[in-house]
């Protein structure tokens, strides 16, 4: 009950007031920083300071339940993965619920990926998310897919949120080991995202999406994390369409453990430089 009172709490802060993802100075100092304006909304592009750029982009959508703006863990995540790899990181600072839901996100990220793949080289486009971004991410290649919109050359979901219903029977065993997420505090923010018509839409639960059309996923996924068994439901429904998803999975990793550093030094730096092997190998 308290946890539930402290996430009510948090939802009635973020109907108030418009939150927006702020850079930490030392990003600024660490990487050449771009920000562009799209429908009113921050376009955060990030591009190595000393290091050439590679052809690598990649559209980053950060997590937080839809609640909740870039932290400063996810931009630390995005600048080694710059600094590492070249690549250039494109984070969209989508809208947040409870103010907007998934109709107001679509209506930022939808128009600006179909721009977007108009400009750059899909073979050497990614598109990232952790955790809700994830499921964002997903979504928003489901419905691309559905215009027969190019797919980009790479995908990569970190813990991702594939269903805010979280109605899976299995979450209840993994919440015992999952010091992180809450299930009943989860799904209010989920509620939020819906919306009144979104609840059982693929835009929110991208694990019902059409996945016929889509190429090149890779999962990572902890086994204390409470979203990590809609990943193997999702696998499945992509098999039997033959789409492959290859899935890393680490024992014991909780939820976006690289980025949120929830784990163990090892497993954390064992998922990033198998994350800077899959952005090197085209």
């Amino acid at each position: 009950m308290i946890l539930l009172a402290i996430a009510l709490s948090i939802l009635a802060f973020y109907w108030i007031v418009d939150i927006q993802t702020q850079v930490p100075e030392e990003i600024k100092q660490k990487c050449e920083l771009e920000i562009k304006q799209y429908k009113n909304r921050n376009i955060f592009i990030v591009t190595p300071k000393n290091k050439e750029k590679s052809e690598i982009k990649i559209i980053y959508f950060h997590g937080g339940s839809y609640v909740a703006e870039a932290t400063k863990g996810h931009w630390d995540f995005i600048e080694k993965i710059v600094n590492d790899t070249g690549a250039t990181v494109i984070l969209p600072d989508y809208p947040l619920t409870p103010k907007y839901n998934y109709k107001d996100v679509f209506e930022m990220i939808e128009p600006f990926y179909k721009e977007l793949i108009q400009k750059v080289d899909q073979n050497h486009l990614v598109i990232m998310g952790d955790s809700a971004g994830g499921g964002l991410a997903l979504a928003l290649e489901e419905k691309a897919s559905e215009e027969d919109l190019p797919m980009p050359g790479k995908t990569i979901l970190i813990s991702p949120w594939l269903d805010v219903r979280l109605t899976n029977p299995k979450i209840e065993e993994v919440q015992k080991r999952d010091k992180q997420l809450n299930k009943e505090t989860l799904k209010l923010a989920g509620i939020a995202y819906a919306g009144e018509e979104g609840m059982n839409s693929y835009l929110v639960n991208p694990v019902e999406g059409d996945l016929s059309k889509l190429k090149n996923i890779i999962i990572y996924t902890g086994t204390n994390d409470i979203l990590n068994p809609d990943v193997y439901v999702l696998k499945e429904k992509a098999e039997n369409v033959g789409v492959k998803i290859e899935i890393k999975e680490y024992e014991q990793a909780g939820h976006i453990w690289m980025i949120e550093k929830n784990s163990s030094q090892e497993l954390e730096e064992q998922a990033y430089q198998a994350i800077l092997d899959d952005l090197r190998e085209w």
